[in-house]
């Protein structure tokens, strides 16, 4: 796992966080941000997903290289 992934995942639960905190209180305000901070945070995660497949990837073409 790498930081954009746990940054990705805070961000998206501080996000719905936020948007249940507009809820309680009838904020729309609060709740559009809550939605933009889940969004943005699941877009981070998304990119640290492939970033790490990458990765993954990169590893297993460098194992198959490597004489058995």
């Amino acid at each position: 796992m790498n930081k954009d992934q746990v940054k990705g995942k805070a961000t998206d639960i501080a996000g719905k966080a936020q948007e249940k905190l507009g809820d309680i209180t009838g904020s729309e305000a609060q709740q559009a941000k809550g939605v933009a901070k889940q969004v943005k945070g699941k877009l981070q995660k998304g990119f640290g997903d492939a970033k790490e497949a990458v990765k993954d990837a990169d590893d297993k073409a460098h194992d198959a290289d490597k004489p058995h």
